[in-house]
C-alpha cells in the first residue's frame, strides 16, 4: 500500500487555514539555500484588452498578516500602464525548481504608499537610481548609444560621476517610479513529485476595497486539488 509519505514532499494534512506562513517558509528556505541568484524572482502577469503579458520581477516584500506582495517598477512601463486601469488584477508565480515547490498568487493590484516606495528607493544602489531616471521603460529607442547618452545626461543633471562611489547629494525618486502591492484573493501551493503525482491546494478569500489601496479580507477557504 502506498503511503503519502512515500511520495516525497507534501503539504500539511490537515491544510493550514492561511497559506501565507507556508509560502513565507518556502520563500525563506529558497533564500537560505541560495541555489539560484534571485530566489525572490517571480513572474508577474497583467492584461489589457484581453491581451496578457508576463515578465519576471523581484519580490521586495511579503505581508504575512495582510496577505500581499510588493514589487517596484517604472509606472510608465507596459505593466504600469496595464495596472493603471480600474479594478486591475495581476497574477504572480514563484517556481523553485531545485526545491520542487511552486506558488501561484492572484488578486487586485494597487500602488504602494509613497512612504514604502521612498524607503525602497533610498535603499537602492545609486547607479540603479540613475538608470531609473534615464530609461523610459518599454518605450522604443533607436540605439544603445542613445540610452548611454541619456544616462550621461542624468549623471550631469544630478552632478554625479558614475565612476565614483555614492554621490554627495541624494538622488530623488522619479515621480513615475514606485511600488505595487498584489493583494492575494487566490493562492495555490504546489509540491512536486518525481512521478508527477504532485500535491496541490488552493486558498481563496473575498477582498473588499477600502480607501487608499487598502482591503478588508474574509477568512480563507481551502481545498486540496488533484495533480
Amino acid at each position: 500500500m502506498t503511503r503519502a509519505t512515500d511520495l516525497d514532499r507534501s503539504l500539511p494534512d490537515p491544510l493550514p487555514a492561511d497559506p501565507f506562513p507556508t509560502f513565507k517558509a518556502w520563500y525563506d528556505e529558497a533564500h537560505d539555500l541560495a541555489a539560484q541568484p534571485n530566489p525572490n524572482a517571480m513572474t508577474v502577469a497583467t492584461a489589457q484588452g484581453g491581451q496578457p503579458s508576463a515578465r519576471v520581477v523581484l519580490c521586495r516584500g511579503i505581508s504575512l498578516g495582510r496577505g500581499f506582495l510588493v514589487f517596484f517598477t517604472n509606472r510608465r512601463s507596459q505593466k504600469g500602464r496595464e495596472i493603471d486601469q480600474p479594478h486591475a488584477r495581476a497574477a504572480a508565480l514563484f517556481h523553485w525548481d531545485h526545491m520542487e515547490l511552486q506558488v501561484r498568487i492572484q488578486g487586485p493590484v494597487v500602488e504602494s504608499p509613497a512612504e514604502e516606495s521612498d524607503d525602497y528607493w533610498n535603499a537602492r544602489r545609486f547607479k540603479s537610481k540613475l538608470a531609473a531616471w534615464a530609461s523610459d521603460q518599454s518605450e522604443p529607442v533607436d540605439s544603445r548609444d542613445t540610452l548611454v547618452r541619456r544616462y550621461d545626461e542624468v549623471c550631469a543633471r544630478f552632478g554625479v560621476d558614475p565612476a565614483t562611489h555614492e554621490p554627495e547629494k541624494p538622488i530623488p525618486r522619479p515621480p513615475h517610479w514606485g511600488g505595487y502591492r498584489i493583494w492575494a484573493d487566490r493562492v495555490e501551493l504546489w509540491c512536486g513529485s518525481p512521478i508527477r503525482f504532485h500535491d496541490r491546494a488552493r486558498w481563496t478569500r473575498d477582498l473588499t476595497e477600502k480607501p487608499a489601496g487598502d482591503f478588508d479580507a474574509s477568512d480563507w477557504t481551502v481545498t486540496r486539488l488533484q495533480p
